[in-house]
């Protein structure tokens, strides 16, 4: 995967003070979709600095979207303090608001691992301006996700087979239940990190990305 962009580090205004951020701009022009990428749980180390997560934003990068990361709050250089899941809902909606100002018109996106799945779909699901939903090491086991019973965007889940957080057959379950498009990637053999086989990560999220390009593509010309 690769791509020439444009980085950016910054602080965006956040509800609880500034947070910490990275921009990838593409360099050939204003991007089809902005995304923002949410990191894992703040508690046990989770970053936008995450291996997970600069695996899917390269992925993004890789078709020319404009990437967001950033630090919820008390992570990282980020203000604030850890609210359980609970107000990082508005630091990703304040995500969206500076990508929906930098790329007006655009439509956004939004990708999470673990947590940040958790969290940043719930403020995805609520935007009307994001049309499209990735959720990486979705935390079935500890975290409810009813909130998606409701939301009928298309949804792409990427999954390790031996996730130890996320029970790989309570996903396949979720998935299956939900309203919309939705699609399950599963990698064999890997866990909750996909240690030892993360370009397949990458490569799922492209995959999705082209074939929804290539829809989109064909509609138009009926």
């Amino acid at each position: 995967m690769s791509s020439t962009h444009e980085s950016r580090n910054f602080f965006l205004s956040g509800p609880a003070g500034k947070l910490e951020a990275v921009l990838w701009t593409p360099a050939t022009g204003m991007p089809s979709i902005a995304a923002v990428v949410c990191h894992p749980h703040p508690l046990f180390g989770g970053t936008m600095h995450n291996k997970v997560v600069f695996q899917a934003a390269k992925a993004l990068d890789s078709v020319g979207i404009a990437v967001l990361r950033f630090n919820f709050r008390g992570a990282g250089l980020s203000a604030g303090a850890h609210d359980k899941g609970i107000s990082e809902v508005h630091d990703v909606q304040a995500a969206l608001e500076f990508m929906a100002g930098e790329f007006a018109g655009t439509p956004l996106l939004v990708a999470g691992f673990s947590f940040g799945c958790w969290v940043g779909l719930r403020a995805g699901c609520k935007d009307t301006r994001v049309e499209k939903l990735i959720g990486i090491g979705a935390p079935v086991n500890s975290s409810d996700f009813s909130y998606l019973s409701k939301c009928t965007k298309p949804k792409l889940f990427v999954h390790g087979a031996n996730d130890e957080f996320g029970d790989v057959e309570w996903v396949r379950r979720m998935v299956a239940s939900l309203p919309g498009e939705n699609e399950l990637t599963v990698v064999d053999g890997v866990d909750h990190f996909f240690t030892g086989k993360i370009e397949e990560l990458g490569q799922a999220v492209r995959n999705w990305l082209e074939a929804a390009k290539h829809s989109a593509a064909k509609r138009s010309q009926v």
